[in-house]
């Protein structure tokens, strides 16, 4: 009996302790993100390798050349581009169990240098940006330090047709075939009200985000300029007005133009607008396109005088603008 008591007492312990064991063994097993284990390696990024019993390999990084092959000391050369770290990490192991009994390796990406992508236009930093893993379009333009307050309300996204059409529905073949271009609007990216137009980006896209459509006010304003259009793609006169802060000391609203360029040529057209009517609500608050210039003359002898310059600076360059300070 007090055999069977002793073994009774010993053997849970002897069965446990597998299980006593295992959350130390999973503890000891290097964690690696699914962002890094999806990776795909190709040239330029540079590895750590460790490799036990292989004193021939050092944790000096070693950079996969351009036709995505990389050398390893003791091993030879390898072909790693296309591959995940996991499958070149197989590669590896299986090329050093002819050498040695249960290898055992490790591999650090310490450089990422295979998935460039560009990001151009009204970012506050414009350039070369690399992927280094899985990246959705609000990441990429999160690396590039956001947007500039005079971005436009559109993103254009440029692919090589080889990684595929981009999964949208503006996406459209360009006139050469060689590339999948869309168009994703920005007020809904940052706001999340479309998630799936948050695309992930792949290696070699362009991200284009250009300046936003402007109109110009100038004369007899207190702050003449140009005018963002933004999200918006028109705006009033009595709207562009106000952002100039309103008449000048000296105008003659009624006597105001519109100058717009003809769709398709360099020639211009004005058309009249009488601002005191259209304050009063008597005439129609007529909308901007992208591009007009809201002319405010001055009145009295300023105006005469105004028109002479007019006619003189035109003569050589088509049309007067002035920009804000």
């Amino acid at each position: 009996m007090t055999i069977l008591r002793h073994l009774a007492f010993v053997l849970p312990l002897i069965t446990g302790l597998p299980l006593l064991a295992q959350p130390a063994a999973s503890a000891a097993k290097p964690v690696q993100s699914e962002e890094k284990s999806s990776y795909v390696l190709g040239p330029d990024d540079q590895l750590k390798i460790w490799a036990l019993g292989m004193e021939e390999i050092t944790d000096k990084p070693v950079k996969i050349d351009p036709g995505g092959n990389i050398d390893v000391a003791g091993v030879g050369q390898l072909h790693a581009g296309g591959l995940t770290v996991e499958q070149f990490k197989a590669l590896l192991v299986e090329r050093l169990s002819k050498q040695i009994i249960h290898p055992q390796v490790s591999i650090e990406i310490v450089d990422f240098g295979s998935q460039p992508v560009s990001v151009m236009g009204a970012v506050n930093h414009p350039g070369v940006h690399q992927l280094g893993g899985r990246k959705t379009l609000a990441e990429v333009l999160s690396q590039a330090e956001g947007l500039r307050p005079d971005a436009g309300p559109i993103v254009t996204i440029s692919r090589e047709i080889r990684y595929g059409p981009i999964p949208l529905p503006s996406s459209k073949p360009d006139s050469t075939g060689r590339f999948s271009v869309a168009e994703v609007n920005v007020k809904e990216l940052m706001a999340g009200s479309k998630p799936a137009e948050n695309i992930l980006v792949s290696p070699h896209d362009v991200i284009t985000v250009p300046t936003a459509e402007v109109v110009y006010v100038i004369g007899e304003v207190k702050k003449p300029g140009e005018v963002q259009l933004k999200d918006r793609g028109s705006i009033s006169v009595l709207q562009a007005l106000s952002s100039a802060e309103g008449f000048g000391q000296t105008p003659a609203p009624q006597d105001s133009k519109i100058v717009r360029i003809v769709p398709g040529t360099q020639e211009r057209t004005d058309i009249p607008v009488d601002l005191r009517k259209v304050m009063a609500g008597k005439a129609e608050d007529v909308a901007l396109r992208p591009n007009d210039i809201l002319v405010v003359p001055p009145s009295g002898p300023k105006k005469v005088a105004a028109r002479i310059a007019e006619a003189a600076i035109q003569t050589t360059t088509g049309v007067i603008i002035w920009r804000r300070p």
